[in-house]
């Protein structure tokens, strides 16, 4: 006993001692799952206990293969080189609290295609410990549209339809007091957005109640859109079904007159706004001239800088276009290039005066061109804002847009491919037309543009195509 109790001291302290080093800390995320919404930015939470400092260890955040990583960060430094393609440009690790421990990942503009598991991975040397995470995503569609389709088994047969759902979504139709009422047929569609469509109908006779709600809740976010039509007597079929007929005519004719009237009385204030200016022009040429009153061409030859270029830009010699590459190019990290963001500013900058240049955008999903103030930060995620010194309009997430905040979706019938970009630095506004027929597309008000230097600037999405700069 006195030999083996010294012995016996030392293992205990030995091993004690191994197992302090060998649980250094643990990951820790949530214990239920995170949603997002569709379109917006979702912060997935995770850190160190006891919360120590992670600056100088390996966060990796993965989904099902460790080496496809949604985002890597080592060596003190963000890494992107073989990072997932659909992640690129949306992620960034919130490093604010990083000395704290906190090495949680935030997603910028979530898709339904980034729902699912995420492994919160970080290693200290030959010790590492990960943590699971689950995101769900959701997003709510446009508000149902109820119409009556025809007449059908001595009733009428309603229609609901709605798109824009995510995940599938559960369509109910109610009566005046709440009452669920049985659907005649349901239709169901994912279109290639990842974004589901709904069409459900109902059959409703005389004499049953004719206040009708079409429901449609997101059941990940518990919450509904509805809609609410009342169906009058007139529109049952009765002995002659031909008077129903004569009022749907009826009224689509009524309304052909109210839309006619309308439409004159805006045209007659436009005529009447356009005349206080005595613009010499015919009423062929009128958006010229509004664009030649708003904006004096005064055309100028920009050039793409490529010490600003993103290291994904492809740049020509004559710096007049930019692509986006697939591949890092391996270029010096100097101050003014964006390491972020696909982003590449012009040469010129302006201070006094009106300028313009022409865009060829042609027909890719994701790029935005204007202008952004020259101390436009460079490094780290930023958003294509106002608030962040970019005034643009673009093209994203498939709807023409003004790069506002919140962004404003432009309602135009056809997406120019060329754009024109005017920017009056005696106003310090920036306006931007078709540079075809000259008609307006957007205009940010007077003074909203800081009193400094500005420059011309252009960002594409991921995959998106030639920007060129028109002679």
């Amino acid at each position: 006993m006195s030999t083996s109790l010294p012995h016996l001291v030392i293992f205990f302290i030995t091993y004690h001692i191994h197992k302090l080093e060998s649980a250094e800390f643990r990951v820790m995320g949530l214990g239920h799952p995170v949603t997002a919404i569709l379109g917006e930015n979702i912060v997935l939470p995770c850190h160190l206990s006891p919360r120590i400092s992670a600056e100088n260890m390996e966060v990796r955040w993965f989904q099902s293969e460790f080496t496809s990583f949604v985002h890597l960060y080592r060596h003190r430094k963000d890494e992107y080189g073989e990072q997932m393609p659909e992640y690129r440009g949306r992620t960034e690790l919130l490093k604010a609290g990083i000395t704290d421990g906190n090495v949680s990942l935030q997603i910028v503009n979530i898709r339904s295609s980034d729902e699912g598991q995420y492994h919160c991975f970080v290693q200290d040397g030959s010790f590492y410990e990960e943590a699971l995470l689950e995101l769900k995503v959701a997003g709510l569609g446009s508000n149902p549209l109820i119409f009556v389709e025809s007449h059908q088994d001595g009733g009428i047969r309603m229609v609901c339809q709605s798109a824009g759902w995510y995940p599938e979504p559960k369509v109910l139709w109610r009566d005046l007091s709440g009452q669920e009422l049985p659907s005649l047929s349901e239709a169901k569609s994912l279109r290639d957005s990842g974004l589901f469509e709904t069409e459900n109908s109902i059959i409703i006779k005389e004499r049953s109640n004719q206040n009708l709600s079409c429901l449609i809740r997101n059941t990940v976010l518990n919450q509904e859109k509805e809609s609410t039509v009342y169906i009058a007597d007139s529109f049952f079929p009765r002995v002659n079904p031909w008077m129903v007929a004569l009022s749907v005519i009826l009224l689509v004719l009524f309304g052909f007159i109210g839309l006619t009237v309308y439409l004159f009385k805006i045209k007659d204030l436009r005529d009447k706004e356009i005349s206080k200016y005595h613009c010499p022009c015919s009423d062929k040429n009128v958006f010229k001239w509004w664009r030649r009153s708003v904006a004096p061409t005064e055309e100028v030859n920009v050039t793409l800088d490529p010490d600003t270029a993103q290291s994904q830009l492809v740049l020509p010699e004559d710096g007049k276009s930019v692509r986006w590459g697939d591949t890092w190019q391996n270029l010096p990290d100097n101050p003014e290039r964006f390491d972020s963001r696909a982003c590449v500013l012009g040469c010129e900058g302006f201070t006094a005066e009106t300028h313009c240049w022409e865009v060829e955008v042609g027909d890719g999903e994701l790029w935005a061109v204007g202008v952004a103030r020259e101390s436009v930060r460079r490094k780290g995620w930023i958003s294509l804002s106002p608030e962040q010194g970019i005034w643009a309009v673009g093209q994203c997430g498939g709807q023409f847009r003004a790069l506002t905040s919140p962004e404003a979706p432009l309602p135009l019938s056809q997406v120019p491919s060329r754009i024109r970009v005017c920017l009056d630095c005696d106003r310090w506004q920036v306006t931007f037309s078709d540079a075809g027929d000259g008609a307006p597309i957007f205009t940010f008000p007077p003074g909203s543009i800081p009193r400094e230097r500005i420059r011309p600037w252009f960002w594409l999405g991921v995959g998106g195509s030639r920007l060129s700069l028109c002679p």
